[in-house]
């Protein structure tokens, strides 16, 4: 197993946060859909009961 200083370690996790809102965006996204799903579901199942 190597081991690498804390320094390197913090350098690291640095470069891997200034890579862009890609993880941010992907949540953003995924939590759009379902919400976008769960209202469709909502908003459909009350022409059901007629």
């Amino acid at each position: 197993m190597e081991h690498f200083p804390a320094s390197a370690w913090i350098t690291e996790s640095a470069k891997a946060a200034d890579q862009g809102p890609g993880n941010l965006l992907r949540v953003v996204l995924l939590v759009s859909v379902v919400g976008i799903g769960l209202v469709a579901w909502f908003l459909l199942r009350g022409y059901g009961n007629k």
